[in-house]
């Protein structure tokens, strides 16, 4: 099936743009200062891992010697350039700002939310005065590199860095938090790491199996078929000029591994502008990011992500960008730094399989992750990073006990707001015995065999999961509900196999900021990311205040219950690595949302493409669209669980609870939760193992898939050719913003077309459209061809409406139409007029008085005249009398609904009152109509005085003649008379 894609406007990623003109002077220099810092300390807290907290595991102080090169100083921005740089970022991704996709430069950036350049120096000769040396400040100015010793740290930051034995393997770490002069404590947030302790690769490798009895391995054919990619790239969105970062502290064990993964599923041929690029992105002045080479702790993580994401976008440009780690600095955070702060724009799409909880992070390097991601989101850059494979609990993910110990945690390298955080599930259809449903019997000649999307459950290895356990009470013909308690599958003889933490990761930021009592347990002063705006409300989240993960969610699992898994080419037999000459079923296989990632990048790759522009952080785009497809119950079209029978037009699949179908009929399961001892872990008595629940004292599992977004699966996963169609389809076109209608009281209208088309280039999906509003009930849709339609490019539909007049007056609704555009819904206003049947000729006033105007002047005042009926108004003349003219410009006639003006002038002849009157004749009824008209002329007298109404001269009267003028007696002439109120002059 061809997609057609629709521009979404002028949204073209601008170099240089400049920053919001509110921000220029958030970053002027503070006053310079001419001494150093001294005196009282400040405690840089929630600094130490956990492993340091332990006597049992310190081995005493390491050299005062031992160099630590390329420390990363975090420095703190003002709280006012901080709510600004918040507010940046929101306009930054409101299509409705005028900043929309406005992204800055690294320079940019740094001038504007980064520290003043007077502060900066205060730091730097500080550090100088202690004797290390200052690197490079990054343009962003908000990270100094720089070098030392462990004592040189000791005597400035006044903490030691120890030897540490943990689990048999050797470390560093400080085992106190740092100080700094209190002096500098409002513009250092901290030491990014004092320790050697590295992120985990989120992937869980499986060991080889034989392939049958239900186990079907996906490959990029699998991909495509189950997560609709092929319409996309038939319609030649295949990530052409498209760049993903994929970010690493490890080279490839093999650059041959990812030819042999391309080639073998026939990628090359197909789409032969796909390349790989290994890249060192180095720093300025001083170069902090040398080649690793390859690690053997991730150098299988390199595989899996350059392979997968070119799988997702198979033309685009892999670049894979390592650095090596330095004593306590991650490399891949060094590369991803440096291409953020490069003389160019970076790339725009970054993905990162690694992580760590948040209370182990530590709370200077969470803030130094936040604070990066927020400059790469201004930059336009879009940062997936993978949510976790521990289900709620990422602190107990490698610990290797198989059971969640410090409660309810999160990633805290996925938990910024700035991020996508990239959740993972399994396929359901072995738990529903429909393998031959949905997956052919042989393979395609590039190994594909998935026939289309198929129903989706969160992923789960654990004996915790809902699933599980009610296949176990089938298969061992054993009942092990509930999940938790004596008789629960994870306290059985049977558990040996099943008592793991590999699930999808999800849950509530909780320790973002602040400090734990108990490392690493959430608690003390420990606080999450506040919530987005963008996830706020959205149906299914919880008002929790914080921000919860994952946001979207793609295949994870390694196959361990249900027998589904990834293919990769990965030949380090070292580290579990295998041959890639045999067919791929032979290959390394692996699950975990290190995959997730990777392959959701290539879908950004994709949209990017077709929308010629790039997006920053997306979610905001995902949540919206996602907020259309739900509404505010949750769909019954798209819901996971419906496989090959969901709606054509769906962009996510939400994944709900399903049917329990083995033992269990009636009830419903999905979920991520986990075996446990210790904090939010309900354990009834005689337990062994509880499960990881939100509450101690009641089964409240942490987490179950339910409607909309769940901390199980976020959003859900996607339909590849909707959610790039849906990115692009943004041009939907009304017929007209309003519609006004007119009926007499309990009569209907005629009918009038609201009609709707898609004037960009690809299709369009209309979700539903309703009337709304306080009248909506006198509005009435007569037909309707657009609920539900796809358009495709230049189509259109329509919907008919009629209004019923309840009585006279006028009565209000609209017409939403909800499509799956970024600004739906698109709305048309309905006006209804309840009027008298036939032609109402209607006079904006009844009488107009003009005020006193000069004899030889005019006046002119306006008079509407109103068609408020339901026919047209035939008008036969419009006159005046008196000393009074019309001008009009309302011809022969009137439609229903219309007016028109006619302008009434005075002109008096001479002095004195005048009268006369507007006549209307037309057909309507109570013809002719009349406006009474007043008017006064005036005469000026000499002088100042004002003018003197002049009374009008005598009119005679038939047989009346006029009467003489009174005689003086004394003088004989006429008399006099003087105005009423004056004395008459005496007489000589």
């Amino acid at each position: 099936m061809l997609i057609l894609l629709v521009a979404f406007g002028p949204l073209i990623r601008m170099e240089g743009s400049p920053a919001p003109p509110s921000g220029a002077s958030l970053a002027a220099s503070s006053p310079p200062t001419s001494t150093l810092p001294s005196g009282e300390l400040f405690t840089l807290r929630g600094n130490i891992r956990p492993e340091a907290m332990n006597p049992a595991n310190d081995r005493g102080p390491v050299s005062d010697d031992l160099q630590l090169p390329h420390l990363q100083l975090l420095l703190q921005r003002s709280a006012a350039q901080e709510q600004a740089l918040e507010q940046f970022i929101d306009e930054l991704h409101d299509p409705k700002s005028p900043l929309f996709h406005h992204w800055i430069s690294a320079a940019e950036f740094g001038q504007t939310y980064g520290v003043a350049p007077a502060d900066i120096a205060l730091a730097t000769n500080w550090l100088e005065s202690q004797g290390f040396q200052v690197n490079l400040v990054y343009p962003s100015r908000m990270v100094i590199d720089f070098t030392g010793t462990a004592g040189q740290i000791r005597q400035a930051f006044h903490t030691e860095i120890h030897n540490l034995m943990v689990n048999g393997q050797p470390h560093i770490a400080n085992i106190s938090d740092p100080m700094i002069p209190l002096s500098l404590a409002a513009i250092i947030k901290g030491i990014v790491s004092l320790n050697d302790f590295r992120p985990k690769a989120m992937h869980e490798p499986r060991s080889q199996y034989t392939v049958g009895g239900g186990t079907y391995l996906l490959t990029p054919p699998d991909l495509w078929t189950i997560y609709n990619f092929t319409p996309v790239f038939t319609a030649g969105y295949s990530g052409q000029g498209q760049t993903i970062a994929i970010i690493q502290d490890s080279d490839l064990y093999s650059t041959s591994d990812w030819g042999n993964f391309r080639s073998t599923f026939d990628l090359n041929t197909s789409f032969p502008s796909g390349s790989l690029t290994t890249v060192h992105p180095a720093s300025s002045p001083v170069n902090n990011c040398a080649d690793p080479g390859f690690n053997i702790d991730d150098d299988g993580e390199s595989a899996l992500d350059v392979e997968w994401s070119s799988a997702a976008a198979p033309n685009a440009a892999i670049e894979l960008a390592s650095c090596n780690d330095t004593n306590t600095t991650f490399g891949g955070f060094l590369a991803l730094q440096n291409l953020l702060n490069g003389a160019g724009m970076p790339p725009a799409i970054m993905s990162v399989s690694f992580g760590q909880a948040e209370t182990y992070a530590g709370a200077a390097y969470l803030a130094f992750i936040n604070s990066i991601y927020q400059q790469g989101v201004t930059e336009g850059v879009s940062i997936f990073v993978s949510a976790g494979d521990a289900g709620a609990a990422t602190a107990d993910q490698f610990t290797g006990a198989g059971y969640v110990q410090s409660g309810i945690t999160v990633n805290g390298w996925a938990s910024t707001p700035y991020n996508v955080a990239v959740g993972g599930t399994d396929f359901g259809d072995s738990y529903l015995n429909q393998n031959a449903a949905y997956w052919n019997s042989t393979n395609s000649a590039t190994y594909g065999s998935a026939l289309s999307y198929m129903p989706e459950i969160p992923w789960n290895d654990s004996c915790a999961s809902v699933l599980a356990v009610d296949y176990a009470s089938y298969f061992y013909q054993e009942s092990f509900f509930p999940t938790y308690g004596a008789n629960s599958l994870c306290n059985s003889s049977y558990s040996s196999f099943s008592l793991n933490t590999a699930a999808g990761g999800g849950g509530p930021s909780a320790c973002a900021t602040g400090v734990p009592d108990i490392l690493p347990v959430v608690g003390g002063t420990c606080a999450g990311y506040p919530k987005p705006s963008w996830q706020s409300g959205f149906i299914g989240n919880p008002s929790d205040g914080v921000r919860d993960l994952p946001d979207v969610s793609l295949f994870a699992s390694d196959g361990f219950f249900w027998g589904h898994a990834y293919v990769y080419c990965f030949t380090d037999a070292g580290e579990g690595g295998m041959s890639c000459s045999k067919p791929p079923y032979a290959w390394a296989q692996a699950g975990g949302t290190s995959f997730a990632s990777p392959i959701m990048a290539g879908i950004q790759a994709l949209i990017n493409q077709a929308t010629s522009s790039t997006w920053g952080n997306p979610n905001p785009a995902y949540y919206a669209l996602a907020a259309e497809e739900y509404g505010a119950t949750g769909t019954t079209t798209c819901t996971s669980s419906l496989g090959n029978t969901v709606a054509a037009n769906c962009v996510f699949y939400d994944l709900t609870q399903i049917p329990l179908i083995w033992t269990e009929i009636g009830s419903y399961g999905a979920d991520t939760d986990l075996p446990c001892k210790g904090p939010d872990c309900y354990s009834p008595e005689g337990s062994n193992y509880g499960v990881l629940s939100t509450t101690s004292a009641s089964y409240q599992p942490a987490f179950t898939a339910a409607t909309g977004w769940d901390f199980a699966t976020g959003i859900g996963t996607v339909n590849v050719s909707n959610l790039v169609s849906s990115f692009t389809s943004n041009t939907a076109s009304l017929s007209s913003s309003g519609l006004d209608f007119s009926a007499a009281p309990g009569n209907t209208s005629a009918a009038q077309n609201a009609t709707m088309t898609n004037t960009g280039t690809g299709s369009m999906i209309i979700l539903s459209d309703s009337i709304t509003g306080t009248d909506a009930g006198d509005f009435t849709k007569t037909t309707d061809t657009c609920a539900g339609a796809t358009l495709a490019h230049n189509q259109s539909c329509s919907v008919s409406l009629t209004f019923t007049a309840p009585s006279m007056g006028t009565f209000n609704a609209a017409l939403n139409f909800t499509d799956i555009a970024p600004h739906s819904p698109q709305s048309v206003s309905l006006t209804g007029t309840g009027a008298q049947p036939g032609p109402v000729a209607s006079l904006s006033t009844n009488s107009l008085t003009f005020q006193p105007v000069p004899v030889g002047s005019a006046s002119t005042q306006p008079v509407t005249l109103s068609n408020t009926g339901t026919n047209s108004l035939a008008l036969s003349a419009i006159t005046v009398s008196g000393y009074f003219a019309q001008t009009n410009n309302c011809g022969t006639s009137l439609t229903a609904g219309a007016n028109c003006t006619i302008n009434v002038t005075f002109q008096p002849r001479g002095p004195g009152a005048s009268t006369g009157a507007l006549t209307v004749s037309d057909n309507a009824s109570g013809s002719p109509q009349t406006v009474a008209l007043n008017g006064t002329g005036v005469v000026f007298t000499a002088g100042p005085n004002p003018p003197v109404i002049a009374p009008p001269p005598a009119v005679p009267q038939p047989g009346n003649p006029s009467p003489a003028p009174k005689a003086d007696p004394l003088k004989g002439k006429p008399i006099k008379e003087e105005p009423i109120g004056q004395t008459p002059p005496k007489s000589d």
